[in-house]
């Protein structure tokens, strides 16, 4: 093709190799456990629920589960709060629970990653209680304390993530403490050996268990450049931007290292260790990534998924495609000879994908499935988060009190109660993207509360459950599920898929997403048509009138076998193809 008219992004073509890490073909679901599913009638979701539904699991495909926390906790954020690093909240069951799940996980051939918060602790942890109760005690410097130099000022003039400033006073030492998030999550202090030491410890007891590696939440943001100086002011605001002085800080690298060397090093081949890095750059992706370096296996980056922001995350935008693509496209290209990417378009963090940028009415089956092939036909491990793979929807926030998460409830009390901003617009502005959107309870089946719990659950179901449920969709060979579980399959049985080159054409076309992968002289052609309207097939894409190309996958029954026979994609149309040998490969029975 020519790329003077494809305007195409360029990965090189990986060589063959039979020792691949085993996470590189895998496929990752990520489990809510408070909204997931509830085995004892409280309304919250537990262990025993998610043993429950292993079965269900391994149907699907996947090969390895992320827990979201489930240690002791205030439960102030989600549990991304912890209070003991070394045991299970009672909410949720028992350690004796936990290692049920862990053997059922492994004796159906799965893998288990712990999602460990060590960026920073509750203030109800031992270590900071321990740390506020004298300036003199030994722990004091295990957390950010310092003395303004301005009576009733704080410290600097960073603003937290979850609203206001990142320092709390504390009345008893006349000091204030660091909170880049809420101010019951004081961040730790990783320029103390002790800190990191006893962090490595923790990890090395839960690997000791059976654990298969861990997520580690925000762990770009451990290293902080020390003097902590005042940030950029920013417009509109009495803050200045910290970022710059504790994202991807001064010993980042060191830091990771050193934990590898630590806790990972002599069990490197069977874990996976995977960063959640918010701000990261493809260059600090690379490096984190780049086995030689021994920091992370890979990351998850927030370019894509801020790329509808405006001013901030309470500002959405419609969304540029041609903008999606070239993030993305740079990722993949960045990412392409050293380093690896984590796919991901939901989590607990994020809103429902189809109602995000797909369509959540009449087209939200096809719309579901076009994004999921657009996200699994690239190079990288897919992550699929809880209800994705049926299409489940944003959440019903009608008033301030639908919403549960504490970042929204804090933004919502600064610029309507401290601000003056109108209520109603400022509700608007949070409903698209608000993290409520994708905490409510799994929707399993058409029954009381969605088969979720037989008791009113803590938030409440989406009132669409029974039009979008497993149960339904498990007994439909058209569904969302079924198509998910496609992809999964996929995966599993091409390497063209798992380990292919990944180059994104047409860039500056608003409405195709195209992706061409290529392997050992197979290739594979994406394209979907991600809009509402038909879209005319680019000549280009068509190739010859003979077809070279069979088609693997498509979220329409009755699409054309191959591209030289279409002239039209119809709304939210994705099609797979793949040269003959690659597609008899996963065609097969």
């Amino acid at each position: 093709m020519n790329d003077r008219v494809t305007g195409a992004i360029h990965t090189p073509s990986p060589t063959a190799s039979t020792d691949v890490p085993w996470w590189k073909r895998a496929v990752a679901y990520q489990i809510y456990p408070r909204s997931f599913q509830d085995s004892n009638g409280d309304g919250i979701g537990d262990l025993r629920g998610v043993i429950d539904r292993l079965d269900y699991l391994k149907w699907l495909g996947v090969d390895v589960i992320w827990l979201s926390p489930i240690y002791p906790s205030p439960q102030t954020d989600g549990g991304y709060d912890v209070s003991d690093y070394r045991d299970i909240d009672p909410l949720f069951g028992s350690l004796q629970d936990f290692q049920e799940l862990l053997a059922a996980i492994h004796e159906r051939g799965m893998r288990l990653l712990m999602d460990i918060v060590v960026s920073h602790t509750s203030d109800e942890h031992p270590w900071f209680l321990d740390s506020k109760s004298s300036v003199d005690s030994p722990r004091r410097d295990w957390y950010w304390w310092r003395t303004s130099p301005t009576e009733g000022t704080p410290p600097n003039n960073w603003e937290s993530r979850f609203s206001g400033p990142v320092w709390e006073f504390d009345n008893s030492s006349g000091q204030y403490y660091l909170h880049l998030f809420a101010k019951t999550q004081p961040d730790l202090n990783w320029e103390n050996p002790q800190v990191r030491e006893a962090v490595y410890d923790m990890m090395r007891w839960w690997l000791d268990l059976g654990v298969d590696g861990f997520r580690m939440d925000v762990i770009n943001f451990i290293s902080k450049v020390p003097e902590l100086p005042d940030g950029a002011p920013v417009e509109g605001t009495p803050y200045g931007d910290g970022r710059p002085y504790y994202t991807n800080g001064p010993r980042l690298h060191e830091f990771l290292r050193e934990m590898h060397h630590e806790v990972v090093a002599d069990r490197d081949d069977v874990l996976l260790i995977v960063g959640e890095t918010p701000q990261n750059t493809t260059e600090s992706a690379r490096k984190m990534t780049d086995p030689a370096a021994h920091e992370l296996d890979m990351v998850f980056q927030f370019e894509h998924i801020t790329i509808d922001y405006g001013q901030d995350k309470w500002d959405p935008q419609p969304l540029r495609l041609s903008r999606l693509k070239r993030s993305l496209g740079l990722w993949q290209e960045a990412l392409a000879d050293t380093g690896w990417n984590s796919l991901y378009w939901e989590n607990h963090d994020q809103p429902r994908i189809v109602s995000r940028w797909g369509d959540d009415g009449a087209h939200r089956e096809i719309s579901a499935k076009a994004f999921g092939t657009v996200l699994h036909m690239h190079r990288g491990t897919p992550y699929v988060y809880q209800g994705e793979e049926i299409g489940m929807t944003n959440a019903e926030l009608a008033t301030i009190e639908d919403f549960t998460d504490i970042q929204s409830l804090n933004h919502y009390t600064e610029a309507v109660g401290q601000l003056g901003a109108d209520p109603e617009k400022t509700l608007k502005s949070m409903r698209l993207l608000a993290r409520d959107n994708g905490r409510t309870p799994m929707q399993w089946s058409s029954g009381t509360h969605a088969g979720f719990s037989d008791a009113a659950p803590w938030m409440a179901v989406n009132a669409n459950y029974p039009l979008v449920n497993v149960d339904d969709q498990r007994a439909d060979p058209n569904s969302v599920l079924e198509h998910y579980r496609e992809l999964i399959r996929l995966r599993h049985r091409s390497d063209l898929v798992a380990l292919g080159s990944c180059r994104l054409t047409h860039l500056d076309h608003e409405q195709l997403y195209v992706i061409e992968r290529a392997y050992q002289g197979e290739q594979a052609l994406t394209i979907a048509n991600l809009s509402a309207d038909p879209v005319e097939m680019p000549e280009n894409l068509r190739g010859p009138a003979e077809p070279r190309l069979v088609l693997v996958l498509s979220n329409y029954p009755d699409s054309p076998g191959s591209p030289a026979k279409m002239t039209t994609l119809r709304p939210w149309e994705a099609l797979v193809f793949m040269s003959p040998h690659a597609a008899d490969e996963v065609l097969a029975p």
